[in-house]
C-alpha cells in the first residue's frame, strides 16, 4: 500500500509542479483532484478521513477574501489607487517605487493573488499607454505582493494555513513578521532601483484611467467595510468568519444578487488547495514523511546557525520544487521538533513565501501576474530569475535574523 500511494503522490506533484504535464495535460487543479480520488479508491484515506483533512477555515477565509476583492474593485477602488499613484509620481522610476510598496501594504490584508489579479491588467495598461518598459513593473508587483504578504496571516494561502494551526492571534503573528517584511519590502525596492533606472524614460505621459462611477454607497462602504473587517482581526476575531460577515454587509447593501462577485471567485483555486489536504494526508498516513523528519532533525533546528540556515535552504529548495502550500503542510506538523514551534511557525511562514519570488513559477502570484500580461508581453523565465534570485537571497538574508531577533 505504501508504494501505491507513494506513487499517487509522485504523480499529483508531478502534474503540480509542472504547469501541464504532456502525458497527462490536465493542469494543476485536476492533477490535484486526481491524486484525492486516488487516495480515497485504493483506500489510503476512508471518504471521512479524507473530508476531516480538509481545512475548512483555510477554505472559508480564501473563499471570503477574494469575493471581499472583488467587491472593492466592483467599487473601484484598485482604479483609484492606479489613479492616485499617476498623480503623485512625478517619474517612471518613482512610479516603479511606488509599486514596489502599494502591492505589498494591500497584499498583507487582501491576499496576494487577488492585489495580482486585479492590479495586473492597471499595470500593463498603465506602461502601455505611458511607453514604459513592461518587464520591471510586473516583475515589481509579483515580488512585492509576495513580500507583503508574508506579514500577516491572512496574506497567502500557506499562512491561511499556518494561522489555523498554530493558534496565532492576529496582531502577534503581525508583530513577528511584519519587521521582516517591511525590511523585505524596502530591500526588493532598493534592488528594482539598482536593476532598472537605467531603463526607465526621465519622464512619461500620463493617461490616467477614468474615475470610477457607482452606487452612491460604494466608493464609501466598501473600504468602510474592510477596514472594519481588518479591525476584527485586530481584535483577535474568526479571520474567515470575520471576513464573510464584512462580504454580507455588502451584499445587503448592495440588494442584488451576488452572480458578478461569485464570478470573480477563484473556484479552481479552492478546488486545488482542498484537494491538496487530502493528497498530503494520504502520504502522511503512510508514516514516511515522519521518518524524514526522523533524519532530518539532526541538521534542522532553530539553536544554531547551521541548522537554521539548512531550515531556511531546505524550505527555499522544497517550495520550488513542491511548491510553498505543499511544504507548510509537509513540516508544521514536525517544528517542534526543531525547537520552539512559536518561533517555527513564523519562520515558516517567511521563508516558504520568500521563496515564491525565487522563480516565476514559484508561487501563483507570480503566475497571475505573467498570465494577465501574457497578451502584450512575454515575462521570461530568465529575466525573472535575475532579480527573483538575488531578491529572494537578500529577503531571507536579512529578514530571517529579525524574525530571530524580533522573538527572542
Amino acid at each position: 500500500m505504501t508504494a501505491v500511494v507513494v506513487a499517487i503522490f509522485v504523480l499529483s506533484y508531478a502534474l503540480i509542479a509542472t504547469r501541464r504535464l504532456s502525458l497527462l495535460p490536465i493542469g494543476r487543479p485536476a492533477g490535484a483532484l486526481l491524486g484525492a480520488v486516488l487516495m480515497v479508491a485504493v483506500g489510503a484515506l476512508t471518504p471521512e478521513e479524507s473530508f476531516a483533512a480538509v481545512d475548512a477555515d483555510t477554505i472559508v477565509l480564501l473563499f471570503a477574501l477574494m469575493v471581499l476583492s472583488a467587491y472593492l474593485e466592483r467599487a473601484g477602488i484598485f482604479r483609484r489607487l492606479s489613479r492616485a499613484a499617476l498623480l503623485s509620481f512625478q517619474t517612471p522610476l518613482g512610479l516603479l517605487m511606488g509599486l514596489a510598496v502599494l502591492p505589498g501594504v494591500l497584499s498583507a490584508f487582501l491576499m496576494n493573488d487577488a492585489v495580482c489579479l486585479f492590479l495586473a491588467p492597471m499595470v500593463v495598461s498603465t506602461c502601455r499607454r505611458a511607453g514604459l518598459p513592461m518587464g520591471p513593473f510586473l516583475i515589481a508587483l509579483a515580488t512585492s505582493a509576495n513580500i507583503g504578504s508574508a506579514a500577516t496571516l491572512v496574506g497567502n494561502p500557506q499562512n491561511m494555513i499556518i494561522g489555523s494551526a498554530s493558534g496565532y492571534a492576529f496582531s502577534e503573528f503581525l508583530r513577528c513578521a511584519g519587521p521582516a517584511s517591511v525590511v523585505g519590502l524596502a530591500l526588493n525596492a532598493v534592488l528594482l532601483r539598482i536593476y532598472y533606472a537605467r531603463r526607465m524614460p526621465p519622464s512619461f505621459q500620463r493617461d490616467l484611467p477614468e474615475d470610477p462611477v457607482g452606487g452612491d454607497e460604494w466608493p464609501r462602504l466598501a473600504p468602510f467595510i474592510t477596514c472594519c473587517v481588518t479591525l476584527g482581526y485586530f481584535a483577535g476575531l474568526h479571520l474567515g468568519y470575520t471576513t464573510l460577515a464584512g462580504v454580507m454587509v455588502l451584499m445587503i447593501f448592495d440588494r442584488r444578487e451576488p452572480t458578478v462577485a461569485f464570478g470573480r471567485v477563484d473556484w479552481t483555486l479552492l478546488v486545488f488547495f482542498s484537494a491538496l489536504f487530502v493528497v498530503v494526508a494520504g502520504l502522511a498516513k503512510t508514516g514516511l514523511v515522519e521518518l524524514a523528519w526522523s533524519h532530518a532533525s539532526g541538521v534542522l533546528d532553530f539553536e544554531s546557525a547551521s541548522g537554521l540556515g539548512t531550515f531556511t535552504a531546505a524550505m527555499l529548495l522544497g517550495s520550488n520544487v513542491f511548491s510553498n502550500v505543499p511544504m507548510v503542510l509537509l513540516t508544521g506538523p514536525h517544528l517542534g521538533e526543531l525547537g520552539d514551534p512559536a518561533l517555527g511557525w513564523v519562520l515558516l511562514a517567511f521563508t516558504t513565501t520568500i521563496a515564491g519570488n525565487l522563480t516565476l513559477v514559484g508561487s501563483v502570484a507570480n503566475l497571475i501576474v505573467a498570465e494577465q500580461a501574457k497578451e502584450h508581453y512575454e515575462l521570461g523565465f530568465f529575466e525573472y530569475l535575475r532579480f527573483g534570485l538575488v531578491s529572494t537571497v537578500l529577503v531571507l538574508a536579512a529578514g530571517v535574523p529579525l524574525i530571530m531577533w524580533t522573538m527572542s
